[in-house]
C-alpha cells in the first residue's frame, strides 16, 4: 500500500468510526423503543376552576377512548403544591412507536364519541388552556414498568 493511500485511509478512520457508532446508537435506541414502547408525558394546564371537570372527563370517558385507539394509560397525577395543584393534570401514555402515536392521536381526535364528549364537557368554556407533550424512551437502567 502506498504511503498516501494509507494516510488517506487513516484520516477517514475516525469519521467512519463515528458514523458506525451513530448508526449503532440509533439502532439500539430504536430497538429499545420497539422493545419497551414509546412513552408520552403530557401536562395539561386548565382554565381557572376547570380541573375538577377535566378530571371527571378523563375518569368517565377519555381513558377508555385512549385505549380504544391503541394508547395505553400508564399513570395519572395531580400536583400537591400550589399553584399547580388547582390547575394541572400530568399523565403518561405508552405507544408502540412514534408512528403508532401519530396514528392513535389522529384516530382519537376524529372519533365521534370523543368529539361529543369534548363538546359536552366544554359547553361552558374550554377546560384546557395549554398542553405540553414530551416523547420519552426508557433508559437501559430504568426499572421495568408494569
Amino acid at each position: 500500500m502506498k504511503r498516501r493511500t494509507l494516510l488517506q485511509a487513516l484520516s477517514a478512520a475516525p469519521f467512519f468510526a463515528a458514523c458506525s457508532w451513530a448508526v449503532t446508537r440509533l439502532g439500539s435506541d430504536r430497538a429499545a423503543e420497539r422493545r419497551e414502547g414509546l412513552y408520552e408525558l403530557r401536562v395539561y394546564h386548565t382554565a381557572p376552576g376547570k380541573l375538577p371537570e377535566l378530571l371527571a372527563r378523563f375518569r368517565e370517558h377519555t381513558m377508555k377512548i385512549f385505549e380504544k385507539h391503541g394508547m395505553k394509560n400508564v399513570a395519572y397525577w395531580t400536583p400537591v403544591d400550589e399553584p399547580e395543584k388547582s390547575n394541572t393534570l400530568v399523565y403518561i401514555l405508552r405507544h408502540a412507536d412514534r408512528e403508532a402515536a401519530a396514528a392513535s392521536w389522529k384516530s382519537f381526535q376524529d372519533d365521534p364519541e370523543w368529539i361529543s364528549v369534548r363538546e359536552k364537557s366544554e359547553a361552558n368554556g374550554k377546560l384546557v388552556e395549554k398542553v405540553d407533550s414530551t416523547f420519552m424512551a426508557l433508559t437501559d437502567f430504568s426499572p421495568e414498568l408494569r
